[in-house]
């Protein structure tokens, strides 16, 4: 019994189980098991990685039952990766809760621990309809963690993410209904050789439901035109809530990825490369689109939604290639983004705080008491967000220009590509310029905070893996190179889910 494969998701859920029975004990019990809960998930992430990371696909059947019968969990090298991106990025988003965000709602580390228990399960899954109802529990457990402390704006924001899901959940449905109706299973490796094999009168229907599924992922990642739910409820959640959300967007295009390689790639017959059409081009619009919304900006926050959902845009460019170069660079870049984006979100509200009435908004305000600290972390911040050099996310957008050099769709590929990167810089410059130099005397000064060098750890923790990124470029690009070839090839996960036997 591959027992690793389903530990990710048992832990979590556990964790949960007992931080909700202890939610009338004192908050150091609940922090204690919360943070004790999230460094062994890093342990087991890291563990599975090296089990997968000679290319084995490891299979677990619950109950014991083979599929396409039983729900089976796959762990290959993408699930890994995801997995240890997840682990890492909830450690230091929870270490910064303990500043005093956990302090707001009596579920807030039961919220967190069932939040990483849909996002692990969504990665490990076999099955589409499993994926779904991961996709429900992490989406649960999120409108709980937006909606953590109140607030006017804050439930605003909140109201408008749950109708947009709600309406992207109800889709996934009809898709998944569809699907199974026509091709009579739903595990995502019976479905490839269903799918591959379907009769031309059945041909519309499952190309309907695959294109619907891609709409239910694009809303999830925030892809152009349904992307309006993200910037909103970004900016006004708290700020650990904002980095760990920095993974979510990642789960859409991550289904991307694995269903259109998978279920609709260039062996699935009559399905093949069923949004090859779609994908690079809303992609491109995405990145375009977000950097212009960080450029028109009035406040940090909402600056750094719109920067996230940029990053989705050069994440799915990069996968929109459809080579294995191209999935190589979106998977090296996913990481350092993801660690990135979660960096400036901490150190938003660090700035904030220290602002006095200003808060976040961009305009002129106090010398503040850390700013050369705060200043050099925003600086070292935004060239990891904008992807200059020497970071990775410059190597990461230099690989997606490389494996887009033989494509129909390079000139707009580079030019967007190349304006986006522009227009992020001349955002960031702003930004820097108007909080650490332009200073009016006349705005009221925050009060010295003097625990900041504590709660700058976290801010700091992910930097350091943004330049272990850059430092480690050789392993960290030779792993995703790994990845994509292993996508390439979906025979081998197919045959790993189906063989005689059922759970090796």
């Amino acid at each position: 019994m591959n027992l690793p494969v389903i530990a990710p998701v048992l832990l979590p859920l556990l964790a949960g189980i007992l931080l909700l029975l202890l939610s009338q004990a004192r908050l150091v019990w609940q922090r204690t098991l919360s943070v004790a809960s999230a460094v062994i998930q890093v342990g087991l992430a890291l563990a599975l990685m090296a089990m997968v990371n000679h290319g084995d696909i490891l299979v677990y059947a619950l109950g014991n039952w083979p599929a396409p019968f039983g729900i089976v969990l796959v762990a290959d090298r993408l699930a890994a990766w995801m997995l240890v991106i997840t682990a890492l990025l909830a450690l230091f988003a929870l270490l910064y809760a303990l500043r005093g965000e956990d302090r707001a709602g009596r579920y807030f580390h039961v919220l967190f621990q069932l939040q990483l228990f849909g996002l692990n399960g969504a990665f490990l899954t076999g099955d589409l309809f499993n994926l779904f109802v991961f996709f429900e529990i992490l989406l649960l457990a999120s409108y709980g963690l937006l909606l953590h402390g109140g607030g006017r704006r804050r439930i605003r924001a909140g109201l408008h993410f749950v109708v947009v899901n709600l309406v992207g959940s109800t889709l996934f449905l009809f898709a998944v209904g569809t699907l199974y109706g026509v091709l009579g299973t739903l595990n995502m490796a019976d479905l490839a050789i269903k799918a591959a094999a379907a009769p031309p009168e059945n041909v519309p229907l499952v190309r309907a439901a695959g294109l619907l599924l891609f709409a239910v992922f694009a809303l999830k990642a925030a892809l152009l035109p349904v992307y309006l739910w993200l910037p909103a409820a970004y900016a006004h959640t708290s700020a650990p809530v904002a980095a760990l959300f920095a993974i979510m967007t990642k789960v859409g295009a991550y289904s991307i990825l694995r269903v259109y390689t998978l279920i609709f790639g260039p062996e699935a017959g009559p399905t093949a490369n069923l949004i090859e059409f779609w994908l690079l081009p809303l992609a491109l619009a995405t990145l375009l689109i977000g950097m212009i919304g960080a450029v028109a900006s009035t406040h940090l926050r909402p600056q750094a939604a719109y920067l996230v959902m940029a990053s989705v845009g050069s994440l799915l460019t990069a996968f929109g290639l459809h080579s294995h170069a191209g999935i190589a660079a979106g998977l090296y870049y996913l990481p350092h983004t993801t660690f990135a984006a979660a960096a400036l979100f901490l150190l938003a509200d660090l700035i904030a705080r220290q602002r006095g009435v200003l808060n976040d908004r961009l305009d002129p305000g106090p010398d503040l008491p850390d700013s050369r600290l705060l200043g050099s972390l925003f600086f070292i911040t935004a060239i990891a967000v904008t992807g200059l050099p020497p970071l990775a996310g410059f190597l990461g957008k230099f690989l997606t220009l490389q494996a887009a050099l033989d494509h129909p769709f390079l000139p707009w590929v580079m030019g967007i590509v190349l304006v986006a990167a522009l227009l992020g810089l001349i955002a960031l410059a702003r930004t820097g310029s108007l909080l650490f130099y332009r200073v009016d005397p006349e705005t009221t000064p925050a009060a010295p905070w003097p625990a900041i060098r504590a709660d700058i750890a976290p801010v700091i923790g992910l930097l350091l893996l943004v330049l272990g990124l850059t430092v480690g470029a050789g392993p960290a690009l030779d792993q995703s190179r790994a990845i994509a070839g292993q996508l390439l090839e979906p025979q081998r996960y197919i045959q790993a889910v189906l063989k005689p036997g059922g759970t090796p």
